[in-house]
């Protein structure tokens, strides 16, 4: 009777964003297994996208949860109070950050990392223009949604900030597109929703060079790429090549809703004056989020779980071959699985959840790619046993 109630509720009072959500009903979480009312067991193969990299219910993260919230929650973020969690996180972070990403400026989400970022460096250059990719995401928010390079996402709510130029992402015509009129350029170093698809080396290196040319800012957006997920805590380690800012969110929290953006002192002093407190969020950097974070950040650190991510990445390109398979691309455990149609992609990935118990998930910009993105604490036999599956369903409708 109760489970009933509870999909009533759903469908009737909670506002949907598809004609077919999956309406699985988790009653609980823990490791890399969501629990269902009606009794399934099944595997998060992409760990709540790319949020819970250390799996559900991480003992040190709730524990840290549960004696913040005894201590205080909400106080006054952005005003007069020095916060532990906040201040101690931060402090973490920035340690393992280069030296010219040395304060955090907490927020709540990716898309307001994002929002914060382009207002930052619209504050700090004096200019209003934008230099963005195509099929880059960077969140749903106007301004956020003005830099995302996907027409069908951006032409329902236009118009949108003027002044952002669009350049096909891997192509060296960007670089005559950055001039002294550009405040930054907003990128992913490895395309999450538009296909897994990572930035070449020399390419960034071009970009760097171009903004420090012009005076142009370069904003890189870890939301989906960070906290270990690539096999590097950052994703622009693989690179050499280290942005102005550097927004976060996703794993950041620990599974607590957390964004943030990383840069140096002298950009966001921006945010200080003509007026203070021109740029403010109630909730970021709430005390019970950092907390998780710091704790989360810890463990992924303490047990190198970035090793665990190339552990992944290298049985799903050895496992993940066949029938239906194009390729694996993507670093670490932030993967894509590329078939050969739409059709095989939604079969595959209807078996593997009806079959054999396993979420798995398309990304925005493309119906032919599956997202693999396990918890990066995935026990190696569940991983290949999971690996293994995905290429029998793939193999069963090839």
């Amino acid at each position: 009777m109760a489970d009933s109630i509870h999909r009533k509720a759903f469908f009737d009072h909670v506002a949907q964003t598809s004609d077919g959500p999956l309406a699985l009903e988790i009653e609980r979480a823990e490791q890399q297994w969501l629990y269902t009312a009606d009794g399934r067991r099944i595997l998060d193969f992409i760990s709540g996208i790319a949020v819970s990299s250390l799996g559900h219910g991480h003992p040190e993260v709730v524990k840290a949860v549960q004696d913040q919230a005894a201590r205080h929650m909400h106080v006054m973020v952005y005003g007069e109070c020095i916060q532990k969690p906040q201040s101690e996180f931060a402090k973490a972070l920035t340690e393992v950050l280069p030296e010219s990403l040395s304060r955090i400026y907490f927020v709540n989400s990716g898309t307001e990392a994002n929002e914060a970022a382009l207002k930052l460096a619209k504050k700090y250059t004096g200019r209003i223009r934008f230099v963005a990719f195509e099929n880059g995401y960077h969140g749903d928010t106007q301004g956020s949604l003005s830099v995302t390079g996907r027409d069908v996402y951006r032409k329902p709510y236009e118009p949108l900030l003027p002044e952002v130029t669009f350049f096909p992402f891997n192509d060296s015509s960007v670089i005559q597109g950055i001039d002294d009129t550009t405040a930054a350029v907003i990128m992913e170093p490895i395309q999450g929703e538009g296909g897994i698809i990572p930035a070449q080396k020399g390419w960034l290196e071009s970009i760097r060079e171009r903004c420090d040319e012009t005076g142009t800012l370069l904003i890189f957006d870890e939301i989906q790429s960070g906290f270990g997920r690539t096999g590097k805590c950052f994703a622009f380690e693989h690179y050499g090549v280290i942005p102005d800012i550097l927004t976060m969110a996703k794993a950041m929290g620990g599974g607590m809703p957390l964004g943030g953006l990383a840069s140096s002192s002298d950009i966001f002093k921006a945010f200080m004056y003509d007026p203070p407190l021109n740029h403010v969020t109630t909730f970021g950097g709430h005390p019970v989020s950092c907390a998780a974070a710091h704790a989360a950040f810890r463990v992924l650190l303490r047990e190198q779980l970035t090793e665990r991510a190339q552990m992944i990445e290298s049985h799903a390109k050895q496992i993940l071959n066949g029938p239906g398979i194009i390729e694996v691309r993507g670093k670490g455990a932030m993967l894509g699985l590329q078939l050969r149609d739409k059709l095989l992609t939604a079969q595959a990935v209807e078996r593997c959840l009806n079959i054999h118990d396993m979420l798995l998930g398309w990304t925005l910009h493309s119906n032919t790619l599956v997202r693999l993105a396990p918890p990066l604490t995935i026990p190696e036999p569940v991983l290949i046993d999971a690996l293994e599956k995905i290429r029998e369903s793939v193999a069963h409708f090839a």
